[in-house]
């Protein structure tokens, strides 16, 4: 069961519950950065209808060349949610400008920090297995990556957390999605030149598309190889 206690303690407004069984569909996309083109090749292959939702990770901006229709695509579908990540979080504060006009950044300022429905949590980076949901911050939620002293060295937070809950993140750039029964990780570095993800909820498996080009360059050692589950 997802605590929701928690959840409202920490964020308030900022978490949205969702019923799913009012959906056909679920599915879960990773982070998009600006990538227009990718989003939309990616949305044709799930083909959602009316009554399925889509849900994002957050970081729709930045980094990519269209981040202003990126979120007009996502703010236009009643379908479709998203969480705040911290590159929305970074306009929010005044760390960058990406030239957004007011009414987007209204629209962003608006959008959730965390999304459940039973058995799932949707957030941008993860969540600290260390202590309860109701002790983390937004700034918890949007970058939680490593637990140790290392960047972007194990052990990450998900090799440490077995919550009952399905946590869906984004954030850390993946050479392919995390797969476990505690935490499904989707950011596969489209605008790197990795790929854009999706979880299909219903048919529990992952969807993806890769872009023609390398928008942004990054360091390999920034990317995570994600690890096989240790089984007890």
């Amino acid at each position: 069961m997802i605590d929701t206690a928690g959840l409202n303690a920490a964020l308030g407004d900022a978490h949205h519950r969702v019923d799913a069984d009012a959906w056909d569909g679920i599915y879960v996309v990773g982070d998009v950065h600006g990538c227009l083109a990718e989003l939309e090749g990616l949305l044709d292959r799930l083909a959602p209808g009316a009554d399925d939702l889509v849900v994002f990770v957050g970081d729709l901006v930045r980094k990519g060349p269209d981040s202003a229709g990126v979120v007009d695509l996502v703010r236009s579908r009643d379908n479709f949610l998203t969480v705040r990540g911290n590159n929305e979080e970074k306009l929010l504060r005044g760390e960058k400008d990406i030239g957004l006009d007011d009414d987007a950044l209204v629209w962003i300022a608006d959008r959730p920090v965390a999304i459940s429905w039973d058995g799932a949590l949707v957030v941008h980076a993860g969540v600290d297995p260390r202590k309860p949901l109701a002790q983390h911050t937004v700034d918890d939620f949007e970058t939680v990556r490593e637990l140790g002293d290392g960047d972007y060295e194990p052990p990450f937070w998900y090799d440490a957390y077995e919550g009952s809950e399905r946590v869906f993140f984004g954030h850390t750039p993946l050479d392919a999605p995390v797969v476990r029964e505690s935490a499904v990780g989707l950011d596969t570095g489209c605008v790197y030149g990795g790929e854009l993800t999706a979880y299909d909820r219903g048919r529990d498996r992952f969807v993806s598309v890769a872009p023609d080009r390398t928008v942004r360059e990054r360091p390999a050692r920034k990317f995570v190889t994600p690890r096989s589950p240790v089984v007890h």
